[in-house]
């Protein structure tokens, strides 16, 4: 299976969000579509941003486009391997936007689809407690983890995606799984637990129930808010439940909570004269809230507006 070398230099293309397509496909297009949903879940795995997903689909397609089809075996697997090495090459450029951005970066939320929260592991690899902690892997150990434990993909396709050897890539998996198990939410959460976590946090917050709202948090609770230098936001991480309970506070007195499924997760969206203002997730231990995630940046908010399919 072989690859062309050179970059794409079309910006346009088919298979643009929104594009219609002709009733009567060609054998590439059709491909592309029917494993589009799964290439958009690796990159926005492997990157936390769904604008950036959408430009590594994008790449992907043009390269695709190219290829001879009668020189590719596996179509799911060539395609995932040409998505993964985009998404490596933007990944390395992220993280250096990432080391100029005003306060604490988090991943862009997607108003997902119902159906996901039934892929009890699927769900767990796109929350947002998740993707902070793939984002404290290297960017080949990313994307290692991502293929290996989410799409379970065999170790000679990934070693053909990442540029390694299989011995190799065995090594990368098994240390980018003791560092993810040692960093993720302790135990699985069901989403009825979830949900009544969130519904208990919502009444305390809209309520002003201060107490409530101690009983809801962890004494060590963190908050992250996201606004990019575009929103006002902490610009460092609020800890301790006190500290978080503070700033909570603020947000009933003008704002409006809408319970909604954000990541494969109950979430809240918080909502100023009827416009998203925020989105706030949540990572939960041992029943108590242990993080918060306001994402206010207005440029990460724009895949609320519609739900996204994500699949493995």
């Amino acid at each position: 299976m072989s690859e062309r070398s050179e970059e794409p230099t079309d910006t346009a293309g088919p298979l643009a969000r929104g594009s219609r397509m002709d009733s009567a496909m060609d054998p590439a297009t059709e491909a592309f579509l029917a494993h589009r949903n799964l290439l958009f879940t690796v990159a926005y795995e492997m990157l936390g941003s769904a604008a950036d997903a959408e430009d590594v689909l994008q790449e992907t397609w043009l390269l695709w486009a190219g290829v001879d089809l009668g020189t590719v075996r596996d179509q799911r697997a060539y395609l995932v391997r040409i998505t993964t090495r985009q998404a490596l090459k933007r990944l390395r450029t992220l993280g250096r936007r990432k080391e100029s951005y005003v306060g604490p970066w988090l991943p862009e939320p997607l108003l997902t689809t119902p159906d996901v929260a039934e892929d009890v592991e699927l769900a767990d690899s796109v929350s947002m407690a998740m993707l902070l902690v793939l984002e404290t892997l290297q960017p080949t150990e990313r994307a290692v983890f991502v293929l290996r434990e989410v799409f379970d993909l065999d170790y000679e396709e990934i070693a053909e995606a990442v540029d390694k050897s299989s011995a190799a890539v065995r090594q990368i998996a098994h240390r980018a799984r003791a560092h993810v198990a040692a960093r993720r939410p302790r135990g699985v959460v069901s989403p009825a637990q979830a949900r009544g976590a969130l519904e208990a946090f919502q009444k305390a917050v809209e309520t002003g129930d201060l107490q409530r709202l101690l009983d809801i948090l962890a004494p060590d609770v963190v908050l992250l808010s996201d606004g990019g230098g575009l929103k006002r936001a902490a610009l460092a991480p609020v800890v301790g439940a006190d500290q978080v309970a503070h700033v909570l506070g603020r947000i009933a007195l003008a704002a409006s909570l809408q319970p909604a499924q954000v990541n494969g997760h109950p979430a809240l969206i918080v909502r100023l004269d009827g416009a998203i203002d925020t989105v706030m997730t949540v990572r939960i231990d041992d029943g108590l809230i242990t993080g918060l995630y306001a994402v206010r940046n207005p440029e990460k908010l724009s895949h609320m507006e519609r739900e996204t399919t994500v699949s493995r």
